[in-house]
């Protein structure tokens, strides 16, 4: 791999930029100063630094984030906090991007990384990968709305949803709330929200806690997020 695409895959700046961090010398190749940007480098096995720092090569990068409300799952926004925006200086990376989108309002397991082939694999409505969501509801869920969420539903606009599976855990009849887990395998806009209304009821908080095998870290708190584990990767492809 050359030397200036070493250091532009490690976010140091664009080509033009780190080509100049080259020529003026600020570039060690294990221990010795590189003045070339053309120089060969293996990422595996060369010491690679800059100003003195060691630059340790790493292509992708996968971080589970809790997304909470009133940010919005975009990379950049000229008037709303972006999920990016929760990111630290030191984390921040430009080719970073979330996996997916989560509503405004809504909150949880949100996957953020730069492998534009992984992304696809989760995403692609072919391979119908699970996503969990606990919701709170406005209204008692029955066996019958289980059976017709089984069935595949039928939403506004005369869409039908896949079928997908309702799992009631709570009932309280005096606030006429119920807590559900609803599991689904695509992702149509608003989809839950939709579901539930098409139900005679309405959605008062919604959060999403797995996709795929992928559970959300129950320590995780909102707004925080980590990288994952070689394990939590392999999760995500389904390894």
């Amino acid at each position: 791999m050359r030397l200036d695409k070493y250091l532009a895959d490690m976010d140091f700046g664009s080509r033009k930029e780190v080509k100049q961090l080259i020529k003026n010398k600020r570039v060690t190749v294990n221990e010795k100063v590189i003045a070339s940007d053309k120089f060969q480098v293996n990422e595996h096995k060369d010491q690679v630094t800059l100003d003195g720092e060691e630059i340790v090569y790493q292509k992708y990068f996968y971080y589970m984030l809790n997304k909470p409300a009133e940010v919005i799952t975009a990379t950049i926004d000229d008037f709303e906090a972006t999920v990016l925006d929760l990111f630290s200086d030191q984390d921040f990376r430009s080719d970073l991007f979330p996996v997916g989108r989560l509503d405004k309002d809504t909150e949880g397991l949100l996957i953020i990384t730069n492998d534009g082939a992984l992304s696809h694999r989760l995403l692609s409505p072919k391979r119908h990968v699970e996503k969990e969501y606990l919701v709170r509801v406005q209204g008692i869920m029955t066996t019958v709305d289980i059976e017709n969420i089984a069935k595949g539903l039928k939403i506004d606009k005369g869409e039908i949803c896949l079928p997908a599976k309702l799992i009631i855990d709570q009932i309280d009849e005096q606030k006429n709330e119920s807590i559900v887990r609803l599991v689904l395998h695509e992702g149509k806009f608003h989809q839950v929200k939709r579901m539930v209304y098409a139900l005679g009821k309405e959605v008062i908080y919604l959060k999403r806690i797995r996709m795929g095998a992928l559970a959300l870290d129950e320590h995780l708190e909102l707004g925080d997020y980590r990288q994952l584990t070689e394990e939590e990767v392999k999760l995500l492809e389904g390894k």
